[in-house]
């Protein structure tokens, strides 16, 4: 009988026959005896293009939308053609078939969007990999697991896609349309995800934008008692003579004056002085996300990096586990494997230290059945292997993981939490303080500062009933302060709690504190997303919307960008991958969705047609030409390299452009020469150095359409469209 297993790339193919038996290479694929090793590089298939179900969808108009696939079409990648037919052949003789694709939705999706194309009706399995060593690999390969089992998340990789392809399509070439009709040459791109991400990104900008800061002021006392000296933060009483907000800050620097006064050198008492001992486990093991979180918030990483590096030590170092999980849990199954990865990193690093101390009998929390998802969290390996080989940052985020892994084998970090309040004359400051038991875990934490008034040292022999004495006060003015820009750390913790921020009743009675924006797997690319189209840019290691994005967000309706409504679609995917929602009714709710908002945007159509003041739904603002007093137009060019000017909307009768400032056209005139002069061949009468030539514009409304510019683009901009009754 014959087997193929059915891998995501050559480097899993290769790690899985190493472990199957002997194998020789062939074109696209590895044998031995029976058995047969192939691999997809990815996706073979996508999903057809709108012209690809009919001619009329080539030319973008309101007419054609909405375009509603029925039945979906799959083709074959042209980069990937050769590989499909390795794959299709190999099929029509195989009798067995093993998925051993990526562990995940998006891994099912690849293989079986396959066996659909070519009509593959024989028997399934499915190798379920959370590693590729060569332990875990043969693991794995004595549990094969029945295709049936993991069927529904192909199921929700179709969802996907699809509501992704419905969306996408529709909405972009809406507002692209719109945003031409009031003078815009840029394609206006809509996505399911994109966008309500880009939203969070926007209101968080406006409201530091509009955030209006408010003194409060403090009062801080030195206090002694029986030569034992320690600190306390005056906590005002909301009286009336004391102003203060929610948070219980005094607003007013006279009434902090008062008090100050009344307190100075003056006789106290504690009042109250209580010990509790209490008990930190340690942090969970990482998932994704928070993994993303730390190493943004310690290294400055951007979450895209993050994946990247732990990707590699996932395929290619063998070092840690399968890294895109939403789980930070392991099965009880694996406890007894312990002692073997903590070996294993004993054996990858010599000189750290910490994993000598390590006690592989402790049984944390993070061993747990009950919580374990498709995947466990994100673990080192128990296989040994050459730390010198990792970049910078694969060898920040190993150490990420290998510390929260060892972390798990180290006691409770355990402590004595005190509180002290001494009352002034009818004034109370608390003081607080922490008195070390054991370090536990956070011996292996690298910092471990806490808030300035829990390090205080306080004495452990003060005690309710002392008598004491205020030594000096001091008036600290401070203002409150707006939330931060998001990084790339953050946004993806936005992202993935989305649902934990919902405010109406309806919405939060259904959705769960689960459901985010987006997934483990494509939250670090959604935002490259929208850096790569021009929605957000970045300003150091903060993410801040453009003027582009805010006009978007402002012009498309809430729901579309409402994060709560894409968190309930991921989750109707999520419950689909479950087996629990049909994939049909998903469909077909999202064709009803975007029949509605086409409906809608073609009103606005009419409406703007009819008011030619009416602004673009990409613009809001329009932005006049300085020589003719028409409205300009964003350009945007990606080849030879990525450029965005402004020309006016008037060409070729005014040919003026200006360049681009965040968004909106900047300072500095530059009118192009005349179109006598612009000759293909012939130097270009702008700059004097470079050479006309002709050219094709490759994306947007205008893609394929040629064009004359100069050789020295980006630096000289001389645009202008080519004459077919005259190219010169």
């Amino acid at each position: 009988m014959t087997t193929l297993y059915l891998c995501e790339k050559p480097s899993q193919a290769k790690d899985i026959a190493a472990v199957l038996g002997r194998f020789q290479r062939k074109d696209g694929y590895l044998v031995d005896g029976d058995t047969w090793v192939s691999w997809c590089v990815g996706h073979l298939l996508e999903m057809a293009n709108p012209d690809d179900y009919d001619p009329k969808y080539k030319r973008w108009s309101f007419d054609t939308l909405p375009i509603l696939p029925d039945p979906w079409v799959m083709k074959v990648s042209p980069r990937t053609r050769k590989q499909f037919q390795v794959i299709q052949r190999l099929l029509r003789k195989t009798d067995h078939l093993v998925i051993a694709t990526d562990a995940d939705r998006e891994g099912e999706t690849i293989a079986r969007e396959i066996l659909e194309l070519c009509d593959y009706r024989g028997p399934v399995s499915r190798l379920w990999l959370s590693a590729l060593d060569a332990r875990s690999v043969r693991k794995a390969l004595d549990n094969l697991k029945a295709g049936d089992e993991t069927r529904a998340l192909y199921d929700a990789g179709l969802g996907r896609g699809r509501a992704d392809w419905l969306i996408g399509m529709n909405l972009t070439r809406a507002y692209t349309l719109l945003a031409k009709q009031a003078g815009s040459d840029q394609v206006v791109s809509v996505g399911r995800v994109q966008t309500p991400a880009l939203n969070l990104v926007v209101e968080r900008d406006r409201v530091i934008e509009n955030f209006k800061p408010v003194p409060y002021f403090d009062l801080v006392a030195d206090f002694e008692a029986h030569a034992l000296f320690y600190r306390g933060k005056w906590l005002p009483d909301r009286s009336p003579s004391v102003p203060v907000d929610m948070e219980g800050r005094c607003l007013h620097r006279d009434a902090a004056e008062a008090v100050r006064s009344a307190v100075d050198q003056q006789q106290a008492r504690i009042v109250r002085f209580e010990k509790t001992g209490k008990a930190e486990k340690a942090p969970l093991p990482f998932d994704l996300s928070s993994l993303q979180i730390e190493a943004s918030k310690r290294f400055g990483l951007d979450a895209n990096a993050v994946l990247k590096a732990a990707q590699a030590l996932y395929e290619t170092h063998k070092a840690t586990t399968y890294p895109r999980t939403d789980c930070r849990y392991l099965p009880l199954s694996q406890f007894e494997e312990a002692a073997a990865v903590l070996d294993a990193i004993r054996q990858s690093d010599p000189a750290w230290p910490h994993v000598d101390n390590a006690d592989p009998s402790i049984r944390s929390r993070c061993w747990n059945d009950k919580k374990i998802t498709a995947h466990h969290a994100i673990i080192p390996t128990s296989a040994a292997f050459d730390l010198s080989a990792l970049n910078r940052a694969e060898r920040q985020v190993y150490e990420l993981i290998r510390r929260n892994f060892v972390m798990q084998f180290y006691g409770d970090y355990r402590y004595q939490a005190i509180e002290c309040e001494t009352e002034v004359a009818g004034h109370r400051f608390l003081s607080r303080g922490r008195q070390l038991i054991e370090a536990g875990w956070r011996v292996l934490m690298e910092s471990k500062a806490q808030d300035e008034e829990e390090m205080q040292d306080l004495p452990v022999a003060l005690e309710e009933g002392l008598s004491s004495r205020v030594l000096q006060v001091s008036l600290e003015c401070k203002e409150t302060r707006p939330p931060a820009r998001y990084t790339s750390g953050t946004l993806i913790a936005a992202m993935k709690n989305a649902g934990k921020t919902v405010e109406d009743p309806e919405l939060r009675r259904v959705l769960r504190e689960t459901a985010g924006i987006g997934t483990e797997a494509t939250r670090a690319g959604i935002i490259d997303t929208l850096l790569d189209r021009g929605y957000i840019r970045k300003e150091k290691k903060h993410l801040v919307s453009t003027d582009f994005g805010r006009r978007l967000i402002d012009t498309v309706p809430a729901v579309l960008k409402d994060p709560a409504t894409t968190a309930l679609w991921e989750q109707v995917l999520d419950d689909i991958a479950q087996g629990h929602s049909p994939l049909d009714r998903f469909i077909e709710n999202q064709k009803t969705f975007v029949r509605q908002m086409i409906e809608y945007l073609s009103q606005q159509q009419t409406q703007q047609a009819r008011d030619p003041r009416a602004q673009a739904s990409s613009g809001g603002e329009t932005h006049p030409c300085p020589s003719c007093g028409k409205p300009m137009r964003q350009i945007r060019l990606n080849k030879p390299k990525k450029t965005v000017f402004w020309g006016c909307s008037d060409y070729p009768e005014c040919r003026t452009t200006l360049p681009d400032h965040q968004g909106r056209p900047g300072a500095g005139q530059k009118k192009n020469a005349t179109r006598k002069q612009l000759v293909i061949g012939k130097k270009c009468p702008q700059c004097s150095t470079g050479n006309l030539v002709q050219k094709t514009l490759k994306n947007g409304v205008n893609a394929g359409k040629p064009f004359i510019g100069c050789s020295n683009f980006p630096k000289c901009k001389v645009f202008a469209w080519v004459n077919p009754a005259n190219p010169s």
